[in-house]
């Protein structure tokens, strides 16, 4: 028996739908020889700090840094009864080998093998290899399975960048959390994408927006220009020079100029043109084309390549002929789509472009949700433009003389609209016609150099300039996507901060941390953020940081760099980071104003100094009190309530709280009663007490 473990539910159902598995089971699908069941995401992550050490429950800057010798892992909270069944599913004595069937990438690699080997599990396994969920990749995947271990540097990688991230955000958050008594989240990724997001407000903040003018030549049938005087004056003395003169055509120069069609997209691509065009933020996109795959729709969305393999030729023209029945716009594709362009095998890493699969042909589309549909619509047109053919036009310039003074006017004629066609038929199948990027289509009259153009008149036409845009997320994206490019290895794959897959979760965190805020489609910074990225040190800004891990992680896929090096340079990182940054003034530590101002919940009874809520515990002010009690009590917890802040107010104040609606396992009911507090000198219990006649 075979035991298949997928990423996703959905994902699983999928793969046992097409290897025969269909009985049903709590957890999982069997038949045919085959188990198929799954994680939801990473069943095991990396324990907290307080794993280590109780002390850690408390926050205290003194404590830093926290540089585990060997670092713990743990089965997530909520999703331990499907470990449970993995784990039972693992050693059944019928099951003689496991097949990886996890998303085929760093991440996927990390979530299978975490669970692997907390499971302590030593049966072989392969790995399913796909980029479609479509029924014959899945088959194919199976005829074409590869050994696990030829993933062992993937997931090497994978376990250090988590580690490595683990021991920055911990270390910092709480570093500075500490210094400014207010909870500051930092982050290898998250904070210099702040920074960006930081640095265009300041500009936008401090530019200085400048008059200047424009200068027309008014002529018969088009208007010549000599642009940007920034002097009133002289501007002036031009129109009064020139207007009523006779003007010269000085030059006339025609350009054929040759727009290629766009490549495929990769997630990064496609989330900025569904900001673009449709609205949409990254996580939205992300989110439909991840549920477009898994309906089959769609290739696999995580992916960082605008080509196809040189195999999915015939793919890749059937499915050109089945867009072009299937969209409205594919009617304006036409002639012999360009295939070959779309194709490089050796500019594909992990996964291909993302293309529609052929199960469109047979699904309705109109049932699906709108975002979905939108997605799907806009890969759709995305692959029609890329095979289409060249878009060229002629690009004309006048120069023209005047008063000793040269006047410009252009123009541009479009020979062979090529690609466009679809491109606008698309926009305006979608209503955008928006058309910024790229220059607007100006037929100029026929003219001939030397020719004279008599009693021209002269205008002057008022502007300013314009301060940089505030970032939208299509502009933000781009901006991640190149970050610190100039740091990367020539070779290395994944560049820019963060990965395709990482990106839109960033952006959110940003959003939910009050750190950003959307306005439209702009993304603005908060006061908070703008504070934030002002305390910091210029190395947790800096996309270099990144773009040193990525080539560090890259080396340990290849199997020329070891985790543990790359580990144990982090650490020393993170040490000299904590040490560098350990002390701030009084008045740096007021930065955040009202908001650094902590809530006393009441007064610790070991010693009188203030109590604070902490992210885990409540604990005593004075660092040299090890007094606190934690939120995740396991006695409360058993009875499914945490530690409130009612709670803790109640237990200073009288040593008892009464709490309402504590739950008995064995009874299966609600019951209430008093908690107490109970102070061993080196513990902190709570302990529970029906002696009160209201309970």
């Amino acid at each position: 028996m075979k035991l298949v473990i997928a990423e996703k539910p959905s994902v699983g159902q999928s793969i046992a739908s097409v290897i025969g598995a269909t009985d049903r089971h709590d957890g999982y699908l069997e038949g045919n020889g085959y188990i198929v069941s799954w994680c939801f995401g990473h069943l095991v992550s990396l324990c907290q700090a307080d794993a280590y050490d109780m002390k850690y429950a408390k926050w205290i800057k003194e404590d830093l840094p926290i540089l585990p010798e060997q670092f713990k892992w743990e089965v997530t909270s909520d999703k331990k009864s499907q470990f449970k069944v993995l784990r039972n599913l693992m050693f059944r004595s019928d099951v003689d080998e496991i097949i990886c069937a996890t998303d085929a990438g760093r991440e996927g690699e990390l979530i299978f093998r975490l669970v692997y080997n907390e499971i302590r599990c030593n049966k072989p396994f392969s790995r399913l290899w796909i980029s479609s969920m479509e029924d014959s990749a899945i088959r194919d995947g199976f005829n074409n399975l590869r050994p696990g271990y030829d993933f062992d540097n993937l997931y090497n990688a994978a376990v250090a960048r988590s580690e490595a991230d683990w021991l920055v955000g911990i270390n910092a958050t709480r570093l500075f959390t500490t210094l400014y008594g207010r909870k500051l989240t930092v982050g290898r990724v998250q904070t210099p994408t702040l920074a960006m997001l930081v640095d265009r407000s300041d500009q936008i903040k401090n530019f200085v927006k400048q008059k200047y003018f424009n200068v027309h030549l008014e002529l018969d049938d088009f208007d010549a220009v000599k642009e940007k005087i920034f002097d009133e004056d002289e501007a002036d003395r031009i129109v009064d020079k020139c207007n009523g003169q006779n003007a010269v055509i000085t030059s006339v120069t025609n350009n054929r100029k040759t727009v290629n069609p766009p490549r495929l997209y990769d997630l990064t691509t496609l989330q900025r043109e569904a900001n673009r065009f449709l609205g949409m933020t990254a996580q939205q996109t992300l989110n439909a084309t991840q549920s477009l795959y898994e309906k089959k729709l769609v290739t696999y969305p995580r992916t960082d390549s605008r080509f196809l393999t040189e195999d999915m030729e015939d793919t890749a023209r059937s499915m050109v002929d089945l867009l072009r029945k299937l969209m409205v716009f594919g009617k304006a594709s036409t002639g012999e789509p360009d295939i070959k362009r779309i194709l490089n095998s050796k500019k594909v890493t992990d996964h291909h472009a993302i293309i529609p699969t052929a199960e469109i042909g047979k699904a309705n589309i109109a049932e699906l949700p709108r975002d979905e549909q939108d997605i799907l619509k806009l890969i759709s047109k995305q692959l029609l433009c890329a095979t289409g053919t060249a878009h060229i036009y002629m690009d004309t310039e006048v120069l023209v003389t005047c008063g000793g003074e040269e006047f410009k006017a252009k123009g541009k004629t479009v020979l062979e609209n090529g690609w466009k066609s679809v491109d606008k038929a698309y926009r305006s199948f979608i209503g955008n016609s928006d058309k910024s990027d790229e220059p607007e289509a100006k037929d100029l009259p026929e003219v001939t150099n030397g020719q004279i153009l008599n009693d021209v008149s002269t205008t002057k036409s008022e502007h300013y300039t314009n301060p940089p845009k505030p970032y939208t997320e299509d502009s933000l994206l781009s901006s991640m996507e190149t970050a610190g490019n100039e740091d990367f290895d020539e070779d290395t794959e994944k560049k820019g901060i963060g990965t395709p897959a990482t990106r839109a979760s960033m952006i959110e965190k940003i959003i939910a941390c009050h750190y950003a805020e959307r306005k439209g489609k702009q993304l603005i910074p908060t006061e908070a953020g703008i504070t934030l990225i002002s305390i910091l040190p210029d190395v947790l800004k800096s996309p270099k940081l990144t773009a040193d891990w990525e080539n560090s992680l890259m080396q340990i896929e290849r199997g020329e760099k070891s985790a543990e090096d790359f580990i144990s340079s982090i650490s020393v990182f993170t040490g000299n980071m904590v040490r560098t940054n350990m002390q701030v003034s009084d008045e740096a530590a007021g930065r955040f104003g009202d908001a650094s101002v902590k809530e006393v919940i009441g007064k610790c009874p070991r010693c009188g100094s203030p109590v604070y809520e902490g992210q885990k515990s409540f604990y005593c002010s004075n660092n040299d009190c090890k007094f606190f009690i934690v939120k995740d009590n396991k006695l409360l917890a058993s009875m499914k309530k945490k530690v409130t802040k009612t709670m803790v107010a109640g237990l200073l104040d009288k040593g008892r709280v009464h709490v309402k609606g504590l739950y008995s396992q064995k009874k299966d009911k609600l019951f209430d009663a008093d908690i107490v507090l109970e102070d061993t000198g080196k513990f902190i219990n709570l302990n529970l007490d029906f002696s009160n006649k209201n309970n």
